[in-house]
């Protein structure tokens, strides 16, 4: 008969961002562990708040289910004698596995016959498993941070203060460390004092809790959350600033959720925008209002874990916090405002950006070349004269008013608006405000270059370059904020490459796997057509001084040691390392669009520009065509067709050489001659135009000459000019898809 089991780890206040990982981890454990001791379960339904982690196991089997086991042995020529008598290894197996000879049995596999050692066992209770599942289960590593207390050995974010462990109305006795399981658990800290609340199943611990002033499932805590700041938003006369981030992590900073709402002076409205929302979100975790255009109105929002005995002096509390906060704000944003944003750049060379890669003026330095040679790519400006430095767009003298007649087309205006920006897109770290309120880092660096005189281009991109700043997050609106938001993120990957600053498994303190996303992210909204390999080898040479540094650590007083092939060495790994870097984002980011993991490879394999090309809007366009080009009659034929070609070319250079019609020597050479040559002119019209549909049903066409050529030709003859003709007909063949996808990689 199945049961319900209720557990609880009971702890001090838990970080509210630790609490759903953490939940959704111990959940995936307990399915996993029930399964492995084969014990069924209806459902589990993860429960919690800051101090519990909680979980009802509903329906889950009294008793695990009996096992046939199979224990593989020796060799059956090793288990018996010539007479057919068992062997001491057979005697000494079947007594470590607790069987009898009798009951062993002999199976026959490729590799021979082996002896079988055959145990039934027996289920056992519930009761008596639970404990060291529970046990398990608490000491799992779920953390980004785990800490010890006292003098105990055990550790969990948190101090852990009681376990509470109930199957089917009966205790689970276990113990953890220093603390013994029991059949109780407490309510809020606050309103319930100590007093324990006696569970016996999952109705009495839902209740008993909510009886206790704790609301245990996070979905109804959200739930009454949103309904109460909208209620409250709607009598104020306003409308919520749309924050779903803020409404979980509130989720999970209470137990009992109150909503009061507050207001502060209109005076601080006078401020940016974005400065009141950030001192309200994140210092005081305060939700915002707006009125019917978008304007912000004086007042606020704020989620209490306790029901106030008397709500205005709660809110005169809030109030009062609030208006220190803001009075900070404004007294930074006047004093920022008196010094042009230009004139903080130099204050960047005192800024370390880090040990290893140096200060934020020499990153934003090559950042803002390397976003001239994006923008020159995609055609937006000008290239950078010799002799010209990334500096030289801070000059004094430079009139923006200049550029005015340049704004029409790629030239001095776009290059002024990308190096401009670029230079001044960190100064802001510079500032009081961004010192006091790191979150605003970018959108203060814009309203400092409005209020400065910059240009709207200039000052919009610089508060788009940090966009955007989490997965499926806001992307830049404009080409100058896309293109220095590449260039920043690319100067920090490839950056952190150079010196071996490179993820490890759940580890990314710089956030490239982020940084990689966005960049892909970017390129792909405003379908920017770059090169991105060539991107990374302008990047890697904007580094020569810092690889050139970190290679030489060490070295220099070596004798016969080549410096420059060892830089060269390590430049070509960063490059690699970059590129597969990227190329593994963009085959999750393309699976995650519903694309088979084939036809991603078969795109990513190829280069539309050439073996060194990686053009990310392309090879998405490429791979959906792959994807839609399955479906053509002709297709599981042509990628067995183009498997043979590229199996025998493996390990041959790919050959530019035509293969010569006068050494042909019958007609299946020359008719796969003849169909290539003809579907080549269509293939590459069709490619030219990113008509990859048609570039596949070109390559259809060609289908029964690859067959016939295969059926009837030795490629691999005895005389070597006839063996190389063939192969260079086969490369010319591979040539017409190699650009649009590897074939080959197709499942066929």
């Amino acid at each position: 008969m199945a049961k319900d089991l209720i557990f609880e780890i009971g702890t001090e206040e838990l970080p509210a961002a630790f609490i759903p990982k953490a939940l959704a981890s111990l959940e995936a454990f307990l399915r996993k562990t029930f399964e492995a001791n084969r014990l069924n379960c209806a459902s589990i339904r993860p429960l919690g708040g800051p101090r519990r982690l909680a979980f009802i196991a509903e329906g889950l089997d009294e008793r695990q289910g009996d096992a046939t086991v199979e224990v593989k042995g020796p060799q059956k020529k090793a288990a018996f004698d010539a007479s057919g008598n068992p062997t001491p290894a057979l005697i000494g197996f079947a007594r470590s596995q607790g069987v009898e000879i009798k009951d062993m049995k002999t199976v026959a596999s490729d590799k021979g016959e082996y002896a079988y050692a055959v145990k039934e066992i027996k289920g056992r209770d519930t009761l008596a498993l639970l404990p060291d599942i529970l046990r398990e289960t608490v000491s799992q590593e779920v953390f980004a941070k785990s800490m010890r207390w006292g003098s105990h050995e055990v550790s969990f974010a948190r101090p852990v203060h009681w376990l509470c462990a109930v199957y089917g109305g009966i205790p689970v006795e276990f113990e953890w460390g220093h603390i013994k399981s029991g059949s109780v658990t407490f309510g809020h800290r606050f309103h319930s004092g100590k007093r324990p609340i006696p569970v016996d199943g999952a109705s009495s611990y839902v209740e008993g809790l909510r009886a206790a002033f704790v609301i245990a499932d996070p979905a109804e805590r959200k739930a009454i959350i949103t309904e109460g700041i909208q209620k409250a938003a709607k009598d104020a006369g306003g409308c919520l600033v749309d924050d779903p981030g803020l409404i979980d992590e509130v989720t999970f900073l209470t137990e009992f959720p109150v909503v009061v709402r507050g207001g502060f002076d209109a005076e601080f409205l006078k401020l940016p925008s974005g400065v009141v929302v950030n001192a309200m979100r994140e210092h005081q975790r305060y939700f915002s209002l707006t009125d019917g255009t978008g304007r912000l109105l004086p007042y606020f929002i704020t989620v209490a874990n306790t029901r106030p005995i008397d709500e205005s002096v709660v809110r005169k509390g809030n109030e009062r916090v609030l208006r220190a906060r803001l009075n900070d704000a404004k007294f930074y944003f006047e004093q920022d405002v008196k010094k042009p944003i230009a004139e903080r750049v130099e204050a960047l060379k005192g800024v370390v950006f880090q040990a290893k890669l140096g200060t934020s003026y020499e990153k934003v330095e090559r950042f803002a070349n390397l976003a001239v040679a994006i923008g020159t790519d995609i055609r937006y400006c000008e290239a950078m004269k010799p002799g010209e430095r990334a500096a030289d767009f801070l000059t004094p003298s430079l009139n923006p008013a200049a550029y005015e007649a340049e704004k029409t087309g790629p030239g001095l205006y776009s290059k002024f608006v990308l190096g401009r920006a670029a230079m001044l897109a960190k100064a802001d770290l510079c500032s009081g405000m961004v010192g006091e309120f790191p979150k605003l880092q970018g959108i203060m660096g814009g309203v400092y270059a409005r209020s400065g005189g910059e240009t709207g281009a200039v000052a919009t991109a610089i508060a788009e370059h940090y966009l955007p700043t989490a997965s499926g997050g806001q992307l830049p609106a404009s080409i100058p904020g896309a293109v220095i938001s590449i260039a920043d993120k690319l100067d920090t990957i490839v950056g952190c490459f150079s010196v071996g600053l490179t993820p490890t498994g759940g580890q990314d303190p710089y956030g490239l796997r982020r940084s990689a996303l966005g960049i892909i992210a970017i390129i792909i909204d405003k379908g920017l057509r770059v090169n991105l390999t060539r991107l990374v080898d302008i990047s890697i040479s904007l580094h020569d001084g810092v690889i050139g540094r970190d290679v030489s650590k060490g070295k220099t007083q070596q004798e016969g040691v080549d410096m420059e092939a060892l830089v060269a060495g390590r430049k070509a790994g960063i490059k690699a390392g970059v590129m597969d870097f990227f190329k593994e984002r963009l085959r999750n980011m393309l699976l995650g669009q519903g694309l088979a993991f084939d036809s991603i490879d078969a795109a990513l394999a190829a280069g539309s520009g050439g073996a060194d090309t990686v053009d990310i809007v392309d090879i998405g366009a490429r791979a959906r065509a792959i994807e839609g080009f399955k479906s053509n009659p002709a297709c599981p034929g042509l990628v067995i067709a183009f498997k043979r070609v590229s199996n025998i070319l493996k390990g041959v250079e790919p050959s530019a050489a035509e293969p010569d019609p006068e050494l042909f020597k019958d007609q299946y050479e020359r008719g796969l001659f003849e169909a290539a040559r003809g579907a080549a002119p269509l293939i590459a019209g069709y490619a030219g135009s990113n008509d990859y549909a048609s570039v596949f049903a070109a390559l259809a066409s060609i289908k029964e000459p690859v067959d016939a050529f295969f059926n009837k030709v030795l490629v691999m003859a005895e005389d070597a000019e006839l063996r190389k003709n063939r192969l260079a007909l086969l490369s010319s063949v591979r040539n017409l898809y190699f650009r649009t996808a590897d074939l080959s990689k197709l499942n066929a």
